[in-house]
């Protein structure tokens, strides 16, 4: 069976999580580095907003600040995530990879299978969206879970993860995130244009997105939803997943980008690059 790391559940600070994910997928890229599955959570709550958003349109960044709330470019695209609590996980891997397409909707979709398997695992019972809604249907906009996409995972209708990506040279980082719980009213406050009613934006919101708090009571630990999706991704790819930690040069790498673009506001509002593609 191949082995693939799984680097364990921590809490780093936002900028240190997105240095982290793209280290990896730079290193993987150039075969440095095996293939990765990651699982963390956020030290304080932060918006990922996607690699060519625009911040100051889709962020109101004065809330941000008021309600100290950080904010990170991540480098997969999409929409704005609202980081409070919830489950994270960034896949690292190459094409053909255990049966990985080398596509985005094919990719998307597989991985998707593999988080359904964790959430059985747990009780719950998902389907996969076949179609995505228009933007014109939607609350919140610039919110990820505003807008369920095709392949994304839904709980009677519901939006219950969200996740993104970016391919290069034969080689893709999937970002995703499972809520734990969902604040509409928060996400509301943080996400620009309110060009709506406010109590109906929120209302819409809370019809559009669920959590796993909505469907288990209690709610799983993050030591029971690591289980579940390390079980998952190892069932569906038919891999064994080995707990290890960042090599001397990821961990190099990862203090360069702090430096040059996650702790940078000038990347963090503007970013730059090559067009990637989510979902």
């Amino acid at each position: 069976m191949t082995i693939w790391r799984l680097l364990p559940f921590t809490c780093p600070p936002a900028p240190e999580n997105m240095a982290i994910d793209e280290a990896v997928f730079l290193h993987c890229r150039s075969k440095a580095s095996p293939p990765t599955l990651r699982f963390y959570g956020w030290q304080s709550p932060a918006v990922s907003v996607g690699y060519f958003q625009d911040i100051h349109k889709d962020i109101d960044l004065e809330a941000c600040r008021r309600l100290s709330v950080n904010v990170v470019r991540r480098p997969t695209g999409g929409k704005a995530v609202f980081h409070d609590g919830d489950f994270t996980y960034a896949l690292v891997a190459l094409d053909h990879d255990h049966g990985f397409p080398p596509d985005i909707l094919g990719t998307y979709r597989l991985i998707s299978r593999c988080l359904f398997r964790g959430l059985a695992e747990l009780g719950i019972e998902a389907d996969m969206a076949v179609e995505g809604r228009t933007r014109e249907d939607i609350p919140a906009k610039a919110s990820c879970f505003a807008l369920p996409s095709k392949y994304e995972i839904l709980v009677k209708g519901r939006k219950l993860c969200g996740s993104a990506q970016v391919r290069s040279q034969g080689t893709f980082l999937q970002h995703g995130s499972l809520l734990v719980d969902f604040d509409p009213f928060r996400t509301y406050e943080l996400m620009i244009p309110h060009d709506q009613d406010r109590d109906d934006q929120i209302a819409r919101l809370q019809q559009s997105v669920t959590s796993l708090c909505d469907h288990l009571d209690p709610p799983p630990t993050m030591a029971e939803i690591c289980r579940v999706m390390k079980k998952g991704f190892e069932t569906i790819l038919g891999i064994q997943l080995v707990e290890d930690h960042l090599t001397k040069e990821e961990a190099d790498l990862k203090t360069l980008l702090l430096e040059q673009k996650y702790q940078n506001e000038e990347w963090t509002l503007k970013g730059k690059g090559t067009p990637s593609r989510s979902f």
